[in-house]
């Protein structure tokens, strides 16, 4: 008997595909470029498993050459690059990587959230380029972290996380989530209040809810004018969840003191991108997954998730429940 063809749109960790061999017939695309649209729906007109990673389109367009697709398995915990209504209605698995990268995007929330608080990036560059010719009391004045109040929106297993950490620095934290989470309020002394109040009070902003329908522009002019002057925000979620316009406004009229930012709308980004040009905010290339550790553990999830699909088991992560049939 064949083994079922599947095709991998990027050469993710050992970790992972070394777990294929054997158990399904597989090819990789091995630029380093995201696969080309045309190449991804020839390769999955024939395929009955894809491994997938977030610059890829997986859509009603790709689903309608695609007879033959049982799974889709995402390598990355957020899946808004695929159609799951779609998916779905075809009968087709989807699945993510759920757990495995909490701590590594909770440390590089954090990360963000201190370098923009002490302006490690401009000092680095100050320093660099020999502007450092004395000592002054004024230099390079940065907002403490510590006993500051830190607002999460969106309190998953990664807003917890970054809870957990926040602790050790004695911040005040609240959160603002779609449902009540209790245990947080008593683990921590954190409270869950209104995305409003939360906009008001805190001093440090972390976004951490999944891109949807709902939180798609959640943090525009009004809420970035709500926030408070020496505030700073934090996004580690999905650059969509902010209106770029109104945060680069935000940010070079100082409404805010300032961002982190890991996520954008348009990956990579553009080096025209106004942002970019600002002193007052920390960027990274999309990292929040980027440890040793982080990416096995995804890659192992993916490489698993597609095998249980096609071997017939329930996959453990699958976002469509729905969709499975014993």
């Amino acid at each position: 008997m064949s083994l079922p063809r599947v095709y991998v749109t990027r050469r993710i960790q050992d970790a992972g595909l070394s777990l294929l061999p054997g158990r399904v017939a597989f090819e990789v695309w091995e630029k380093s470029a995201p696969v080309d649209r045309d190449v991804l729906l020839e390769k999955a007109s024939k395929a009955e498993g894809l491994l997938c990673t977030l610059s890829d389109r997986i859509d009603e367009e790709l689903f309608s050459r695609c007879p033959g697709l049982k799974v889709v398995s995402n390598y990355a915990v957020g899946f808004d690059n695929i159609d799951v209504e779609a998916a779905t209605r075809r009968g087709i698995l989807v699945t993510n990587t759920p757990d495995v990268l909490t701590n590594a995007t909770a440390d590089m929330a954090f990360t963000l959230m201190l370098a923009s608080a002490r302006r490690v990036v401009e000092a680095n560059e100050f320093l660099r380029s020999g502007d450092w010719v004395t000592w002054h009391p004024d230099l390079l004045l940065g907002q403490d972290v510590s006993e500051s109040v830190l607002g999460i929106v969106g309190m998953g297993k990664i807003g917890q996380a970054v809870a957990r950490r926040a602790a050790g620095f004695s911040m005040k934290i609240l959160f603002f989530n779609r449902s009540p989470r209790p245990e947080m309020e008593r683990e921590l002394a954190a409270r869950q209040v209104s995305l409003d109040e939360l906009l008001r009070e805190s001093d440090f902003v972390s976004l951490h809810c999944p891109l949807s329908a709902e939180t798609k522009g959640l943090i525009g002019e009004r809420e970035l004018r709500m926030m408070k002057k020496s505030s700073i925000l934090i996004n580690t979620s999905r650059g969509a969840v902010v209106d770029r316009e109104a945060l680069y406004r935000a940010c070079s009229e100082q409404w805010i003191w300032g961002a982190g930012i890991d996520v954008f709308e348009k990956e990579p980004v553009p080096l025209d991108e106004p942002l970019l040009k600002l002193k007052n905010v920390t960027t990274t290339p999309h990292l929040g997954s980027a440890t040793i550790k982080a990416r096995e553990g995804m890659a192992r999830k993916a490489a698993e998730n597609l095998l249980a699909a096609l071997e017939g088991r329930k996959p453990a992560d699958l976002v469509n429940p729905q969709a499975w049939k014993k």
